[in-house]
């Protein structure tokens, strides 16, 4: 009996955000966790981001897509630095 694969990815949403807009490109997450499941048999995405909670409906686009959702502790720095 073959023993079946369980792979998982942990992508961290700030650092995959700020390496495409660096770069000027376009980003299609939805494509991206298609391509995940294809090429390495991703069965869980897990998409660790911060709760901001103007971005609810990215959040619910990004689960429809397939993306487990962690959420990281926002914290503000008012002192401006």
């Amino acid at each position: 009996m073959e023993r079946q694969k369980k792979n998982a990815a942990y992508i961290d949403g700030a650092n995959l955000h700020n390496g495409i807009m660096t770069l000027g490109w376009r980003f299609d997450y939805a494509r991206f966790r298609v391509w995940l499941r294809e090429k390495y048999d991703i069965e869980q995405a897990y998409l660790f981001l911060g709760m901001i909670p103007k971005y609810k409906e990215m959040y619910k686009k990004r689960q429809e897509e397939g993306y487990t959702l962690v959420f990281k502790e926002v914290t503000y720095n008012t002192d401006g630095n």
